[in-house]
């Protein structure tokens, strides 16, 4: 038993569309230790992500609150309202443009400061550049190109987080997935190029 009796801890979360880089911890004192770590932001987190059109600027912050909104699609989030403060939870996600496609499509990198449910979706929805194939945030409507396959293009790429006992640094990155690997083909973007970022 590898694990020395003890269940597998999740430390966080992805959507459930969503793939890469995922921290499970095996005991509950590094578990507690590491989410300790993600609610002080010590925790690096990089998405990869295809997103309809060009970001204006290419480099930039997006900070908008957001409050979850049930709807027929299930839970989302949106851009909270005048009044809505009390209930809504700060969002800050950094964006900045690796490479594209013309004004159809971009290939970015994503770093969100906090770590909201649906947070880099519904942020780049409200710049209006929706992730691609993303069914609550309008990515799978007019896709930029055909052929693409109409699944949420959001990768956990790169993960560094502080070793909860020797505080050195973990570092881990996830190989795209089969579906984004095939539209960086088609589109022409060289995923090698970008190994950290």
């Amino acid at each position: 038993d590898r694990f020395g009796g003890e269940r597998p801890r999740l430390v966080h979360r992805l959507d459930r569309d969503t793939t890469g880089v995922l921290l499970v911890a095996k005991t509950r004192e590094a578990a507690s230790r590491l989410g300790r770590t993600f609610q002080t932001r010590s925790a690096a987190k990089t998405y990869w992500a295809l997103v309809k059109g060009v970001p204006k600027p290419p480099q930039g912050k997006v900070e908008a609150a957001l409050v979850k909104a049930s709807g027929p699609d299930g839970d989302k989030v949106r851009k909270a309202l005048p009044g809505e403060q009390e209930r809504a939870m700060h969002a800050t996600t950094h964006y900045t443009v690796i490479d594209r496609v013309a004004h159809k499509a971009s290939w970015v990198s994503l770093k969100p400061v906090t770590g909201r449910q649906h947070q880099l979706r519904a942020h780049m929805h409200l710049i209006g550049n929706p992730i691609v194939g993303d069914n609550k945030y309008e990515g799978d409507v007019n896709m930029p190109a055909e052929n693409l396959e109409k699944k949420l293009h959001l990768h956990a790429r790169r993960l560094v987080i502080p070793h909860p006992k020797t505080g050195r640094p973990i570092d881990v990155t996830a190989p795209l997935p089969a579906h984004m690997a095939a539209t960086w083909d088609l589109l022409g973007f060289d995923a090698t190029k970008f190994e950290q970022d």
